[in-house]
This record gives C-alpha cells, sequence and structure tokens, in this order.
C-alpha cells in the first residue's frame, strides 16, 4: 500500500511537494514539486492582470497603499486593518477544513465508512455555530469509532485535495518570512498529510488527536488538545502567540470557530471558497472567496 502521505492531490493532479523559504525555519527543506505524470517542475507564483479592479475604486479614503490591485470589490466588516494586518503578520494561521482543503475531512472519512449522511449534518451544525464544537466533536466520533487503519485507508482511497491557490499562498507566506500554522477541530493524524505537501512542520499543527488502542481500535479523543472543545481556535493562538512571541497574528477560515479567534487574532480573514456561510460573512474582517485576493495585497511587501 502505497503511504497517505505522498497523495494529497490538487487541481486534479497529486503532488509531493515542500514550500520553503530559508527566512522561515518553520518550513521543511526544498524538494521539487512532482505531478502524476512524474515529471518534475516547480510551483509557480501566479501572475495578476493589469486590467484587475483597481485597489483604490474599492478602498476610496482607506489608509492602504493605492498601487494594491483586486479582482474583486471588498467585503467585511473592517477590511482596511484586516488588509494593514496582512501585510505585518508575523504569524499566519489557517482552519484546515474547507479552507486549506476543499472538503471536509471528517465527512470524506464519514463517507469512506458509509456513516455520511448523520455526520454531515452534524458537521454543518458545528460550523454554522448552532451546535457546540465539543458536543459536536463527539457525537461524530462515538458514531465512526475510525481504527487507525480505515483511517489510512481513507487516505490512501480518497487523497484530500488543495484548495485552489493554498501552494502558492503558503509559499509567499514562507518568502515573506510569516510563519505558518494549521489550526483545526479536524484530525491531526489526517492534517499531517496536508502540511507534508505544504512544507509546514507537524509542530505547527494544533488539532484534534484521536487515540487508539493496542489494536488500532479508536479509544477516544485527547480531550486536553485546545482544540477539542468550543473557544478552543482562540486558546490554540494564545499557546501560539506566546511560544512564538509574534506580533500580529492573522486567522483565515470558513467556520463559526475560526472568527472567534479573534482575539487572540489581530484580524479574522472569513474564507468562502469552498462553502459561504453567512453568520462568518457577516462577522469577518475581511471575507474572500479566492486566495488571490490576499496573494495580490501580499505582492507589495515586495515591492
Amino acid at each position: 500500500m502505497r503511504s497517505p502521505y505522498a497523495l494529497v492531490s490538487w487541481s486534479r493532479r497529486k503532488y509531493a511537494c515542500r514550500v520553503t523559504s530559508a527566512s522561515n525555519n518553520f518550513l521543511a527543506a526544498p524538494t521539487s514539486v512532482v505531478s502524476s505524470t512524474n515529471q518534475k517542475t516547480r510551483v509557480v507564483r501566479p501572475t495578476f492582470s493589469s486590467t484587475a479592479r483597481a485597489f483604490s475604486q474599492g478602498f476610496a479614503g482607506m489608509n492602504i497603499p493605492s498601487s494594491i490591485d483586486l479582482p474583486t470589490p471588498p467585503i467585511g466588516q473592517n477590511v482596511e486593518a484586516a488588509i494593514q494586518a496582512l501585510l505585518r503578520a508575523d504569524a499566519v494561521c489557517f482552519d484546515v477544513d474547507s479552507t486549506v482543503i476543499d472538503e471536509e475531512g471528517i465527512d470524506v472519512l464519514a463517507e469512506h465508512l458509509g456513516k455520511g449522511q448523520q455526520v454531515s449534518e452534524l458537521t454543518l451544525a458545528a460550523m454554522e455555530g448552532g451546535m457546540k464544537f465539543q458536543e459536536a466533536l463527539a457525537a461524530r466520533l462515538n458514531l465512526l469509532e475510525p481504527s487507525q487503519q480505515a483511517i489510512m485507508e481513507c487516505l490512501e482511497a480518497h487523497p484530500l485535495k488543495l484548495t485552489s491557490g493554498m501552494a502558492d499562498l503558503v509559499q509567499v507566506l514562507a518568502d515573506q518570512g510569516k510563519h505558518v500554522y494549521l489550526v483545526s477541530g479536524g484530525f491531526r493524524i489526517m492534517i499531517e498529510p496536508v502540511a507534508d505537501v505544504l512544507g509546514i512542520n507537524p509542530r505547527n499543527i494544533y488539532a484534534n488527536t484521536i487515540l487508539f488502542d493496542d489494536a488500532g481500535k479508536y479509544a477516544g479523543f485527547d480531550t486536553n488538545e485546545p482544540t477539542s472543545a468550543d473557544m478552543g481556535k482562540p486558546k490554540a493562538l494564545e499557546i501560539i502567540k506566546k511560544l512564538g512571541n509574534y506580533e500580529t497574528m492573522i486567522m483565515i477560515g470558513d467556520g463559526a470557530t475560526d472568527a472567534q479567534a479573534k482575539p487572540p487574532a489581530n484580524a479574522f480573514i472569513g474564507f468562502g471558497g469552498v462553502a459561504v456561510r453567512e453568520k462568518v460573512k457577516k462577522v469577518a474582517d475581511w471575507f474572500v472567496t479566492d486566495f488571490s485576493d490576499l496573494l495580490q495585497v501580499l505582492q507589495y511587501n515586495e515591492k
């Protein structure tokens, strides 16, 4: 059996890659991007058309460099503050499900185990803020009772897919010396392959740990993980901030639990490129549906 850690796919092709920066010691050593055709290539940063919507058209009167162009009009409660924070951030934290990857990992696992509909309903309730996270987590895991072997087989059969533009965004953040973290209510065992593809050190993952007995059968989950309970993401970011001595932190994600992370995050950027959640859209400092908006802003740091 091939290792699932080499099977995260993106844009219909399978990659085993590292996104690196000499200025970011949290990221792995460089290697090439390898496609399913076994041809080596490199991650190429996207370019942006000079005909993109002028930044000044959407942000007139804001204290933001007028040279920045965005392809879409801005949406959010405090877009100016979010963009300023992104430009000066020393740490950027991402949710994983429906943000870094274009699906919900637990839903993929549930479908593999033949319990997709029941788990999907609980996941939606948690994402929309209609159910306390710890209740939804316990209910889903008790329903699934996934063994270690079942999870490995799921990742082999259904490799998780990166959201379009994610690899490029991590590359740019790394190039600019910004440390990248994955903060998720999902499961470490399923997130580690994603982090491996993006070149993010496993130490930069804050997620839930599924426990197994000596036979590899499901034995519960670690309730000491900060992300195992409601308001877990702000707790995780507090730990990250203290350990890294960061001054400016950003949280990027699609769900209500991600919005909770501000504070300690200086800004919350809501992501709707996979699923638009109206509650998140209403509270986000900046709401985007394509990572190209963030890439366009970050290009200003390189001028």
